[in-house]
């Protein structure tokens, strides 16, 4: 069974029923299993002028080299549930796919002989142009690492940028491997 690391509400009590609900929607992703190592579920309601309560479920599953991730909303909690977890099954089995044709490719060249290339030039290298996706713009208020890294917590987040309430520069502090917090502070 897929094992829920974190399931959290934010403006939303998280009842056992909910909590039940969700647990039997992702044991539909137990098929995945052996790509899942954990599971994080936010539940979050919220008022949206003109659009009255809306109810948004964020779940991110963390599989061996990425993250999965959904986040619906709805007007009603379980059918923003119902879609998140319809979201993930497609994901997953997207992801499982890859991974197998991966396997698959890798035992195949493994069988192979590796053919031995010639040096690569510059002339060689393709520009590479990487392609903004996705903009996000947010007020920043000074505070301290340490509120910072609450912060990030609270959203859930592996990172959080912020201005230092000490120096007015730009920081982040980010999530170690080790459990631990880090933090990074440009030098001018």
């Amino acid at each position: 069974m897929v094992h829920i690391y974190k399931l959290s509400g934010r403006n939303v009590e998280v009842t056992e029923a909910l909590r039940d609900y969700v647990e039997s929607k992702l044991t539909r992703l137990d098929r995945y299993s052996g790509q899942i190592t954990d599971a994080r579920v936010t539940l979050t309601v919220r008022d949206v002028r003109d659009a009255g309560r809306r109810n948004r479920v964020e779940v991110q599953l963390n599989v061996p080299h990425g993250i999965i991730r959904a986040e619906e909303h709805h007007a009603d909690m379980y059918a923003a549930i119902d879609h998140a977890s319809d979201v993930l099954e497609r994901q997953l089995r997207k992801f499982k796919t890859r991974y197998l044709k991966q396997r698959e490719d890798n035992s195949e060249a493994a069988e192979l002989e590796t053919p031995v290339l010639p040096p690569l030039s510059l002339d060689d290298v393709s520009e590479f142009r990487p392609e903004i996706v996705r903009q996000k713009r947010f007020e920043m208020r000074p505070m301290t690492p340490e509120d910072a890294a609450a912060q990030m917590e609270a959203l859930g987040h592996d990172f959080y940028v912020f201005i230092s309430a000490s120096s007015n520069g730009c920081g982040v502090v980010y999530r170690r491997k080790d459990g631990h917090y880090g933090l990074i502070e440009p030098k001018l």
